[in-house]
């Protein structure tokens, strides 16, 4: 019986924090552990570079994020870790499949639009500031995805249309290159799992570096605690019975409780429990499960040439999956020996 093959990747463009733990890093370890499974995680450091132009932060980024996955129990000998830019198949895929993909279609993308939107009420040309990685984003998506033939990809709700977009640069390769019989690329499907919490930051928002309301993955936990208490709250008073379901506490307290921590916390709740008393709790909570890791994270920090041959290892075992089918590719398009 052949494995699921399932690939996801997280963008090197700041520190991890809980948000990304809980809904990329959490679940990515608990797949590298499956027995039928083909899991497939890269450091998405070309994607990076749409939005960043500072050197030493992606870099910074890519020792931490690699460092988290690793330090909080990535099985390598089971999945494929890897580093985007180690593998020069996919920018040659990209290449060719932007020599297919509609410029409609990339004109209909949420992030491209979303730009225009915002430039035209700010009053400015529709694509000021706008750069061709950013325009071009969803076929460098596509590459990553199609390259390995992945199955199953984990998106949020956000990224479905990217994965639509993917599919539809598949089945034009496929047309125009392939045959019914022998396809060059599976059509990946969107995994959005609802039981994966988006977490709220500091201020109530989506935890997100943008809105810089995020709680670092891996602070001493005397930082961590200071964070926890910057949680936004509103000025009930102890004793006076607080909702659990508009609350940033309980929620982040939700995403690493067990169901019945979560019971006993929502009692709490409506029982009035104080804010300092719930942010104490919580910061107890989370401190428990990343005190270990956290020991580790540091020491691959400081030993960087381990995290680096982690990855030049995993790149090698992704271009047993890449090196083949770029070749198929390459014939395919008529790029092959003349003799």
């Amino acid at each position: 019986m052949s494995k699921e093959r399932v690939l996801t990747g997280i963008t090197t463009s700041g520190t991890p924090h809980l948000g990304n733990y809980v809904g990329a890093i959490r679940p990515a370890i608990a797949l590298s552990r499956r027995s039928d499974t083909e899991a497939f995680y890269f450091l998405a450091d070309y994607h990076a570079l749409i939005k960043s132009q500072a050197p030493e932060m992606v870099h910074q980024s890519t020792k931490e994020i690699a460092a988290a996955f690793l330090a909080l129990g990535l099985d390598t000998d089971n999945a494929i870790f890897y580093r985007q830019s180690d593998l020069p198949e996919i920018p040659e895929l990209c290449w060719m499949l932007n020599c297919l993909a509609a410029k409609g279609l990339m004109n209909r993308a949420h992030a491209y639009k979303g730009a225009v939107a915002k430039n035209l009420e700010a009053g400015e040309d529709p694509d000021f500031r706008i750069n061709m990685g950013l325009y071009s984003y969803p076929v460098l998506m596509a590459a990553d995805i199609l390259l390995f033939n992945a199955h199953k990809v984990p998106v949020g709700r956000d990224q479905i249309q990217h994965l639509e977009m993917a599919r539809d640069i598949a089945q034009r390769c496929n047309h125009v290159y392939g045959s019914n019989k022998h396809p060059l690329f599976v059509l990946p499907e969107a995994v959005v799992d609802d039981k994966v919490a988006t977490l709220q930051g500091l201020d109530g928002r989506k935890m997100s570096k943008s809105y810089g309301n995020t709680i670092p993955l891996f602070l001493p936990e005397k930082q961590l605690k200071k964070h926890i208490n910057k949680i936004k709250t509103n000025l009930l008073e102890p004793g006076e019975p607080k909702d659990p379901d508009s609350s940033a506490v309980f929620q982040i307290w939700e995403a690493f409780a067990t169901p019945e921590q979560t019971a006993a916390m929502r009692t709490e709740f409506e029982n009035g429990i104080a804010w300092g008393e719930a942010k104490k709790q919580l910061f107890e909570l989370i401190n428990d499960e990343l005190a270990e890791p956290r020991v580790r994270y540091q020491e691959l920090l400081e030993d960087s040439s381990y995290i680096e041959e982690v990855l030049q290892a995993g790149a090698e075992k992704a271009r047993v999956y890449s090196r083949p089918l770029m070749a198929r590719m390459r014939d395919a398009v008529g790029i092959r020996p003349l003799g």
